[in-house]
């Protein structure tokens, strides 16, 4: 296992990288670093949040109740425990274009509800054409600028942002298009570290305003334990990402939110025996945390 002391190495060395000015620039930058509901779904909302805030996390990365009673409850709990909310939308269906942007216009306004620093959005599906995934963004860009929410579109697999080359083409067409950056998604999509994806990986890390900081590799969207010897080279690949993402957002902003989203099963490991997960998600989350916490110092 990587001790905290070699972790503390690891992310000097990676550091070293960057210039003296982008140091600190990087000391200057807020990050909020949020707890994911993900994987604590069993807990009541005032339990997690507790939890969350105990832990010493700004805020929960999390979708919202379906009933506008709970919603109303999450808003006082979240004010009540200091707390700040990236939102989700993923709910979003229909049987056509028409129906479906009406539908994640309704869950664009549902995520609203709590007050979120940002909306992370699930948007689109990876199988629409092009001119039906334009119609998806033009209405969350439309919903930006009627409500004040920015929205950031996740990178994520089976929807628009699935790969790096899809993306492209949204980039290309939309220049204000913001993300959340998992790029766990991408590293399994095309089986690589990104290093055939440069151009575009500088052009993501630039549109990116919330990053779900989670470790993946080239067969999976996520290692058993980060932690682990063996996962180096994937932690190196990612530390370089969310260093990077550090770097330019403090050159060109003031904040940005980071959640560490290491998963439950499935997306977690289990042991064959007993289907028990192979390690601790709330205690991998906690090392990820640590380690964006020493990329700033």
């Amino acid at each position: 296992m990587i001790s905290r002391t070699s972790s503390l190495i690891y992310t000097k060395i990676i550091k070293k990288q960057l210039s003296n000015s982008a140091d600190s620039a990087m000391q200057q930058l807020k990050t909020y670093l949020l707890c994911p509901y993900w994987g604590s779904e069993h807990l009541d909302l005032e339990a997690f949040l507790y939890k969350a805030k105990g832990e010493g996390y700004d805020g929960v990365d999390m979708w919202v109740p379906e009933s506008k009673q709970q919603r109303i409850r999450l808003l006082n709990l979240l004010e009540q425990y200091n707390l700040k909310i990236v939102s989700h939308q993923h709910q979003a269906d229909g049987k056509d274009i028409h129906e479906f942007c009406r539908s994640f216009h309704y869950y664009l306004n549902v995520a609203a509800e709590v007050n979120p620093i940002i909306i992370n959005s699930h948007s689109g599906r990876d199988y629409f054409c092009l001119e039906d995934q334009l119609r998806i963004l033009d209405t969350a860009a439309a919903f930006e600028v009627q409500n004040d929410y920015k929205v950031a579109h996740e990178t994520h697999r089976g929807r628009m942002l699935f790969c790096p080359a899809a993306a492209q083409t949204l980039f290309d067409l939309r220049p204000e298009l913001k993300i959340t950056a998992d790029f766990s998604h991408w590293v399994c999509v095309t089986e690589s570290y990104l290093e055939n994806f440069e151009s575009i990986m500088t052009e993501a890390i630039k549109r990116t305003i919330h990053v779900h900081a989670r470790v993946g590799f080239p067969e999976g969207p996520q290692v058993p334990d980060p932690r682990q010897i063996q996962y180096r080279e994937a932690l190196a690949c990612f530390t370089r990402l969310w260093s990077r993402i550090l770097e330019t957002r403090a050159q060109n902003d003031s904040v940005i939110t980071f959640t560490p989203e290491c998963g439950p099963p499935p997306y977690m490991w289990t042991h064959l025996d007993n289907n028990l997960p192979v390690a601790s998600q709330w205690e991998v989350n906690l090392y990820i945390r640590q380690l964006i916490k020493d990329l700033q110092k």
